[in-house]
Order: C-alpha cells, then sequence, then structure tokens
C-alpha cells in the first residue's frame, strides 16, 4: 500500500514509519505544521509541533531513505481545535483539544488530503491494536491512547495503520536505538501544543477576557467571592477559588458547577462531585454499531484516568440525534461536560462507543451532606447542582 506516516518527531511515530517500510508498503513521511508561527525549541515535554519537532521528522526520514513533507494545517487547526477550546471553555465546558486534534485533523484533514492524493492509509504511532477492524487498547496499559482515538469512525479507521500495535513504550525506545534514531531517548509530549508555557487559565482569560461573576456556596447560598471569568475554573477544583470568606462549615470547597450566562460559579463539599450517571452526544460507534443495548459495558471518562463498570444504553436525543447514557456501578468524582465517555466491552479490552459528555447525574447538596437518594442533573450550560 501507499501509505502516509505522520511524523510528529516523536519515538513513536518514527518508529511506526520504519514498522511500516519493514512491512512492505510505499511509505512517504508528512509533518503537519499546526502553526504559523511554531516556537523554535522544545520546553520541558510540552508539545509536537516546534520546529525542532519537524527537524527531527526529517532527520528520521532522511535515516529511512523515504519522502518527507511537511504538510500546512495550521487554519484548519485554528478553526477545529483552538476555536472548539475556546468554545467550549467559554461555554462552561471542560473539552480535550489532544482528542480533537486526532478527530478533526489527524484523521479527517490528513487522512482526507492523503486519500484525495492516492495514498490508501495513514500510519500512526499511537498505541492502540487493530483486531479484526475493532480498535482494541495496547497491550502497553500505562501508554494506551484507545481513549483519544475512540471518536474516529470505522472509515476513518479502515484507512489506517498503528505498527506499534504488539509493542510497549520501552520495546519502541529500543528499537529506535537499535536503528539509530537520534529521538529514541526524546520525552513524550504531555502539554497543550499552543498553550507552550502551559498557563491555561492566563491563556484563557487573554482571549476571552475578564468576566467576573459571584462564587456560590451550594449548600447555602450564600456568595463567598467573586471571579474574574467561569472559563478560569473546571469542575473539581479545588485551588485557587478565589474565595474571599471561608464556607459556613468551615471544610474544603470544590467547583461543583459552572453557569457562564449569569456567570455563576458554584462551589460545594466534595460529596457534591459524586457522578452516578453520564449522559453523551455527537456517539460515535469506530467499530461498528452494536445491536444489544442497553449492555454491561466499563466507562473511561479522562485520557489518563481508570474505568468503572455501568450498564450503558441508547435513547433519543435532541433532533433526531442518539445519545448514549452510561449508569455507573460507582460514582466517579469531578466528571465535567465537554469531556469525553468512552465505552468499553465489559472486559476492558476494546471500544464500543465514544461520545461528548452533555450532562450528568450528581447527588443533590442538602445542608452539609449529599442526599444521593434525590439525584440531580448537571447539564452543559447550567452545570449547577439543584
Amino acid at each position: 500500500m501507499r501509505v502516509v506516516a505522520a511524523m510528529s518527531g516523536g519515538v513513536d511515530s518514527a518508529v511506526a514509519a520504519a514498522l511500516a517500510i519493514d512491512a512492505g508498503h510505499e511509505v512517504t513521511g508528512v509533518h503537519m505544521a499546526l502553526s504559523r508561527t511554531p516556537g523554535t525549541l522544545r520546553t520541558g515535554s510540552r508539545g509536537c509541533c516546534t520546529i525542532e519537532d519537524a527537524m527531527d521528522a526529517r532527520r528520521v526520514c532522511d535515516r529511512l531513505g523515504i519522502p518527507y513533507y511537511v504538510w500546512d494545517f495550521s487554519e484548519e487547526f485554528a478553526e477545529t481545535v483552538v476555536a472548539d477550546f475556546l468554545a467550549e471553555y467559554e461555554a462552561g465546558r471542560t473539552p480535550n483539544p489532544c482528542l480533537r486534534c486526532n478527530e478533526k485533523i489527524k484523521f479527517a484533514a490528513l487522512l482526507d488530503r492523503a486519500v484525495a492524493l492516492g495514498f490508501d492509509a495513514v500510519a500512526t504511532g499511537h498505541h492502540v491494536r487493530m483486531v479484526d477492524g475493532v480498535l482494541h487498547r495496547s497491550l502497553d496499559a500505562a501508554k494506551d491512547q484507545s481513549y483519544v482515538l475512540a471518536v474516529l469512525t470505522e472509515d476513518q479507521l479502515s484507512h489506517s495503520l498503528f505498527p506499534l500495535a504488539g509493542m510497549t513504550k520501552e520495546q519502541v525506545r529500543r528499537e529506535a536505538a537499535a536503528r539509530g534514531f537520534a529521538v529514541a531517548a526524546k520525552p513524550d509530549s504531555y502539554d497543550i501544543c499552543f498553550i507552550p508555557d502551559g498557563d491555561t487559565r492566563g491563556y484563557l482569560a487573554e482571549r476571552l477576557g475578564d468576566r467576573p461573576g459571584p462564587l456560590v456556596d451550594a449548600t447555602t447560598g450564600a456568595v463567598l467571592g467573586e471571579h474574574r471569568g467561569t472559563h478560569g475554573y473546571t469542575i473539581g477544583q479545588r485551588k485557587g477559588l478565589g474565595l474571599s470568606r471561608p464556607a459556613p462549615d468551615g471544610r474544603p470547597r470544590f467547583v461543583l458547577g459552572i453557569e457562564p450566562v449569569s456567570g455563576t460559579v458554584t462551589v460545594g463539599p466534595v460529596t457534591g462531585l459524586d457522578v452516578h450517571e453520564v449522559t453523551a452526544e455527537r456517539v460515535v460507534f469506530p467499530s461498528g454499531r452494536p445491536s444489544d443495548f442497553p449492555l454491561r459495558c466499563t466507562v473511561q471518562l479522562r485520557a489518563h484516568g481508570g474505568t468503572v463498570a455501568g450498564t450503558a444504553d441508547l435513547r433519543p436525543g435532541p433532533q433526531r440525534t442518539e445519545q448514549l447514557r452510561v449508569a455507573l456501578d460507582q460514582p466517579v468524582r469531578g466528571v465535567a461536560p465537554g469531556q469525553t465517555a468512552v465505552v468499553y466491552d465489559p472486559g476492558d479490552d476494546f471500544v464500543i462507543a465514544a461520545g461528548t459528555v452533555v450532562s450528568t447525574v450528581v447527588g443533590t447538596v442538602v445542608g452539609t451532606g449529599v442526599n444521593t437518594a434525590a439525584a440531580a442533573e448537571v447539564a452543559t450550560g447550567t452545570g449547577t447542582p439543584r
């Protein structure tokens, strides 16, 4: 097959390209330029879009003896990833820009251009496995990336190659060193690539501006302080709340709800974060739609979090859409609208479905405790336990 190897400049994509060549594919290396003004040097393990990363990718391609190109996706990235990031925070939600980049750039814009140019597939260095057309977790649980790829469609996955399917990260680094790649010991990137200094709150404040509002105690309704913008808060946050006076019961307060229209941030005791059910929209079935809903499953709600058992079901949503609802066997704390819920089979091995969380069911705050018998829904745009 004619294959585009997505070259981030890191060790995973370097080894993936080499293994694609070993498998007999005709490989062309492509580095995606996501900014018109990329940083010159990396800072720690911050991102995958610097000039240094582009040079690292070129050196790997030169060593492999394959063509190398830089494709400019800066406009698409700004419109579909950065703009979405800002809009989600402005609406009181908590997005995952890396997941959105995989969905909109690596496996939409890049794949579409590759297919239009006559390529058959895109190979990436993601740590996942495809088994008989079904998206499975990586053998290396610590590096598994099935969560961030669960939003891909069945068609996109059919044009994707994951050469690292049977490898651990340690094995990838050993392979890179054996092949003489300079990136063998290069650190992984974790931070948001378009926020180089890691100051997300400062980045949002600069672009969305000051929008003062009250910090309201969920147990009493008392105003405990004033904030400069709801975009500076996320569900479950404890530090940096800016409370001007302590809560009446003296206990620590956490962000329980964000209501951007009125500018209200609701805070309360940690028990007010216990989520018993999540509802997600924009539902995707990356390996084909199963026919046996409701079904037992496990669900992962954060990129670097564990899973919890539950029961998933499909229900009619607004405007002829479907909603994915998952009742959790055990409560999970701090789930926020905007996050992604990924449903796995009960054995926690392969992906069944994924969707964007639009509401959660939590316990109703009563006095100094939480009445879990009277559940309250925290919805997008309201976000406040009632």
